[in-house]
């Protein structure tokens, strides 16, 4: 009654009436940044799903080309990897031919092979395409037919000559040289005097994984992953710039690799894990390790 006879009574109905209302926004506020997380999610997963779908396509399509034509009947005669003293006996062995005057073709095809190597291995280019980038060699007899993917790619280039084009800085490590390794949590970088290593740095950064539901939401998660991911990467960038190498190889995650693409001369995408310093070994084994293809 009293409430009623000051006019309190409506202004209390009026409060509970907006107290609701507002309950109700915070029940849609709630529910619509449950909805974006889950758009978020839902999203990403998408991605992925099409990165896959991508990778397969381009896959099958190279089967495609390499089963339609006159390429259908061709395959390497062999392949395998090749490192240390392996990879030295082959290099031995390739350059002791001796085909006389300009009778050893010797060739780093970048991507499609120029017509001096079309010419040379006639339907087997399309063998030397499949390979690339790779280096090749041939002599005008047709006793040898090779190609090589080595760790360090040097500019593209055509020569007859009596001897095969090798290099040994192509294919292993010599000189003074840093390596690094470059994860999206992890770094490690090791200082190199042909396959000895003189120093070592490493470190591992605490970066969110995936997502899990509660917490932040995913658009937060995303910022501040990305922000540590930042943060790390310019760790990894000071160890680089301290280092006083005559040259720079950086391998690792790809996104991660590609920030340094203007630093190093050499990069490479390895599946090196462990912690820092058997990661460093693992990646440096791989690196310096070249693909033979007898075509």
């Amino acid at each position: 009654m009293l409430d009623e006879l000051l006019g309190r009574a409506s202004l209390k109905d009026r409060i509970e009436e907006l107290e609701g209302e507002r309950d109700r926004l915070q029940e849609q506020l709630d529910a619509e940044e449950g909805r974006r997380a889950e758009a978020a999610r839902k999203r990403q997963d998408a991605e992925e799903r099409v990165n896959r779908l991508e990778d397969r396509i381009a896959q099958l399509e190279g089967e495609i080309d390499r089963l339609g034509g006159d390429e259908r009947h061709l395959s390497f005669r062999r392949t395998a990897d090749l490192s240390d003293h392996r990879l030295d006996a082959v290099l031995d062995r390739l350059e002791s031919v001796d085909a006389g005057p300009e009778g050893a073709l010797s060739a780093m095809v970048a991507d499609e092979p120029p017509d001096a190597v079309r010419e040379a291995f006639g339907e087997r280019a399309a063998l030397v395409e499949r390979a690339a980038p790779c280096l090749v060699y041939t002599d005008d007899a047709g006793l040898v037919a090779a190609a090589l993917r080595p760790p360090i790619d040097p500019d593209p280039f055509v020569s007859w000559d009596e001897t095969f084009r090798i290099d040994r800085e192509w294919f292993r490590p010599t000189g003074r040289f840093a390596f690094a390794l470059v994860r999206a949590d992890r770094f490690a970088i090791g200082e190199y005097r042909g396959d000895e290593r003189v120093s070592f740095e490493g470190f591992e950064s605490d970066v969110h994984g995936d997502h899990s539901k509660g917490g932040f939401s995913q658009a937060r998660f995303e910022r501040r992953r990305d922000e540590q991911i930042d943060d790390h990467l310019d760790r990894c960038r000071a160890a680089i710039d301290g280092r006083d190498a005559d040259r720079l190889y950086v391998v690792g995650d790809r996104e991660a690799v590609h920030e340094f693409d203007d630093e190093a001369d050499a990069t490479a995408t390895v599946d090196a894990t462990g912690d820092p310093e058997a990661a460093l070994s693992d990646a440096f084994d791989s690196f310096f390790t070249t693909r033979l293809y007898c075509l």
